[in-house]
C-alpha cells in the first residue's frame, strides 16, 4: 500500500484564488490539510524551505501591495532571512494561495499550477 503524499494549502478564506484552488484541489480527490496563514503564519524556516521548494526567488513570495511591504523597506535584493522573518511577522505578506506536496510546492496563480505537483 502506497503512502498518498501529504498536502497542505496556506489558504486565506477571503482570497477568490486560495479558494478556487482549494475547490480544484478538492475536485482531484485530494483533501488537503488547510493552513490558515493568516493565524498561525508559517515560522521563518518554513517560509524558507517553502521559497526553496518553489524555487522562486524570494521576493517573488511577497504580495507587494500590502502595507508592511513598504513600511519593512523590502525590495527584490531584500535577503531570504529578512523576507522569511517579514512573513512571519505579516502574514498578509505570503503570496496566496501555497500548495505544499511532499518537497515540492506551487503558487496557485492561477489556481491550476498546483496540478503540477500534485
Amino acid at each position: 500500500m502506497t503512502m498518498a503524499k501529504k498536502v497542505s494549502i496556506y489558504h486565506n478564506p477571503k482570497c477568490s484564488k486560495s479558494r478556487q484552488t482549494l475547490a480544484l484541489l478538492e475536485e482531484q480527490g485530494v483533501t488537503p490539510e488547510v493552513i490558515l496563514y493568516l493565524q498561525s503564519p508559517p515560522s521563518a524556516k518554513r517560509v524558507t524551505e517553502i521559497v526553496d521548494m518553489l524555487g522562486i526567488e524570494p521576493h517573488d513570495l511577497l504580495r507587494k501591495k500590502e502595507a508592511p511591504y513598504k513600511e519593512l523597506g523590502l525590495t527584490p535584493s531584500s535577503s531570504k532571512a529578512a523576507i522569511a522573518k517579514a512573513i512571519n511577522q505579516h502574514p498578509i505578506l505570503l503570496e496566496r494561495p501555497v500548495v505544499v506536496v511532499g518537497k515540492k510546492a506551487a503558487i496557485g496563480r492561477p489556481p491550476e499550477n498546483v496540478l503540477e505537483i500534485l
